[in-house]
């Protein structure tokens, strides 16, 4: 008898582990597919402001991908589309100037009014980047907002922005650094760690 409840527990534990199994791999498949598939969403309506989220600066430059960024808010300002542009990011580690401030920089350089450009010095994640912009969009009565970053970058971005009950929409980047599988697959590895990271800790 003890032989046949050992088997009988053997194969229940098994198909209990299968199933397991299946619903983590369904979970990591639907993390995946919705990130890729908000990846697409652009919303080409008016907005009072275009929110540039950082990125990282080499030698007090823009680096590719944050230049991709802050084109892409260069355009929407040309086209009409938004009013202001607001650049987040603090100073990251090792660097004397902080992200926003390289980026006001660039834009400036590419012919937008520097009196259109906000700067939000003190943010070090995408959480904060949208947490410490608030003030100075209510300072400046700006309410609806296009915010702007990488196409993968987006959903995450996106759901925090919603937490927060900002009036945001996405306008991810059209043109990426990461184009290509070996590129992307990274990408969309660590946007899937830092979702669910944010879904557990809302951090």
């Amino acid at each position: 008898m003890t032989g046949r409840r050992g088997t009988r527990f053997s194969r229940s534990a098994g198909r209990t582990i299968a199933i397991a199994l299946a619903l983590f791999l369904a979970g990591v498949i639907g993390l995946a597919a919705d990130i890729v598939a908000f990846s697409g969403r652009s919303d080409a309506s008016q907005a009072d402001a275009a929110v540039v989220l950082g990125a990282a600066v080499d030698d007090d430059a823009p680096s590719p991908v944050f230049s991709e960024r802050l084109r892409h808010a260069a355009e929407l300002f040309d086209s009409g589309q938004v009013k202001w542009i607001v650049v987040t990011g603090g100073v990251g580690q090792g660097d004397t100037l902080a992200e926003s401030e390289a980026g006001s920089a660039w834009l400036i350089g590419s012919g937008i009014p520097a009196d259109r450009i906000l700067v939000e010095t003190q943010s070090r994640t995408t959480k904060q980047n949208l947490v410490f912009v608030r003030p100075l969009l209510s300072e400046h009565d700006i309410n609806r907002v296009l915010i702007v970053s990488d196409p993968l970058h987006m959903r995450r971005a996106m759901r925090m922005a919603d937490d927060l009950r900002l009036d945001a929409h996405p306008s991810p980047t059209p043109t990426s650094r990461f184009q290509t599988l070996g590129t992307q697959l990274p990408m969309l590895l660590r946007e899937m760690y830092f979702s669910v990271h944010y879904y557990a800790t809302r951090q």
